[in-house]
């Protein structure tokens, strides 16, 4: 998997963009982030949600519940914790 680095206006960490399984993902980690960095970084993030085959995959320390309220409602997340304790938080434009 090739991963390329996309310039995001607004942000303080990287963010990369690869193909996967017929879907462009966008991620970034901010596991070694405190707040306000990671709300901050996934709200400028989500801009790069285009279609419905984009996503943006996040990776937190914790379950970062105070965003989801930040969310718009067009976009959906789905959170998942990995066996190191953080969080893989998927995000996706709602059909």
């Amino acid at each position: 998997m090739n991963k390329e680095l996309v310039e995001v206006p607004g942000t303080t960490l990287p963010f990369y963009k690869y193909e996967k399984d017929d879907l462009t993902i966008y991620e970034f980690n901010a596991t070694e982030c405190q707040p306000p960095e990671p709300m901050v970084n996934t709200v400028r993030g989500l801009g790069l949600l285009k279609s419905t085959t984009d996503r943006l995959i996040g990776f937190f320390f914790h379950e970062p519940f105070p965003l989801y309220q930040k969310i718009p409602l067009t976009i959906s997340h789905e959170a998942q914790e990995l066996e190191n304790g953080d969080f893989q938080i998927t995000f996706k434009i709602e059909d």
